[in-house]
């Protein structure tokens, strides 16, 4: 997929309050690419190339179909794409993480010690760096329980940080699933750099129930994404591992992360750890039949 010049910013919420994430499916429904949680509103971008018109009053009359609700509010504004080239890179450098990890740029040259394990990362348009606490939580909770042998499934991969990590703790097989097609190229570059392409397997698709449920028995699932988006998709994750099988789930914010760990209990699974980091939690649960 071709870089286009510029977006359309759909932005969207429920005049109710929060939705479980029915905001979220809509937009993805309606040909978003993505959607991320922010002040409130569900936001997701389209390349300017698959829009026919910019008007909120039917970008509204869009989502409200697929949502089933009229009680719903969009704004929609464009925005240049930029020189991402350069503005991917400001303010990254090598990150220290969790006992071994060391998480850096291609063009940096950290300083490591016996032990270290170093993921060579350029996210570019992913996400998925060492500067957000729900990639740190994440690989502090796999560095804790990835086994060697492990056949493992990273939901939302983007840069595929986690799987690479996965992959350097001794997995054997990792399904990296990504549903954006910007991403997806950098998440196999960054494989290859890191020498774990063997292991990790790019899969450029949007996850669902039935689609994680075919992709089992698997040790092991890690998705960080957000919690709109990761309820809908425990029955999956459930489904897709082994009995006793380990689920980290991260992306989610601190002040939403008790309610996420009862869906999650709810769903099956066992709380076993937690993770906070500044104002983000990321939890390791236990399928529990």
């Amino acid at each position: 997929m071709s870089v286009p010049e510029r977006w359309l910013v759909v932005r969207a919420r429920l005049a109710g309050g929060d939705d479980d994430g029915r905001v979220a499916e809509a937009l993805l429904d309606i040909g978003g690419r993505a959607a991320h949680f922010d002040g409130g509103w569900w936001i997701t971008h389209l390349p300017d190339g698959d829009v026919e018109h910019a008007d909120a009053q039917r970008w509204r009359t869009q989502v409200a179909g697929h949502l089933g609700s009229d009680e719903i509010e969009v704004e929609v504004a464009w925005q240049e794409h930029g020189d991402w080239a350069e503005l991917w890179k400001r303010g990254l450098e090598p990150r220290r993480v969790g006992r071994h990890w060391v998480v850096t740029p291609s063009w940096c040259t950290p300083e490591v010690g016996g032990g270290d394990r170093v993921i060579v990362l350029d996210p570019g348009m992913a996400f998925g760096n060492a500067e957000h606490g729900t990639t740190r939580g994440c690989l502090r909770l796999l560095e804790a329980v990835v086994q060697p042998g492990e056949r493992l499934l990273d939901v939302g991969a983007g840069s595929a940080v986690l799987s690479i990590a996965a992959a350097l703790l001794g997995a054997a097989s990792v399904t990296a699933i990504e549903f954006d097609p910007l991403a997806t190229p950098a998440a196999r570059e960054n494989a290859e750099a890191n020498g774990v392409a063997d292991r990790v397997e790019v899969v450029e698709a949007r996850a669902t129930v039935e689609s994680l449920a075919a992709l089992g028995p698997r040790d092991g699932v890690v998705a960080n994404i957000e919690r709109g988006i990761l309820t809908p998709l425990l029955p999956g994750f459930h489904a897709a591992l082994e009995p006793r099988g380990w689920l980290i789930l991260s992306g989610i914010p601190a002040d939403e992360w008790p309610a996420m760990a009862e869906t999650a209990r709810e769903a099956g699974f066992a709380l076993e750890a937690v993770d906070a980091d500044g104002e983000w939690c990321s939890g390791r649960f236990t399928r529990s039949d």
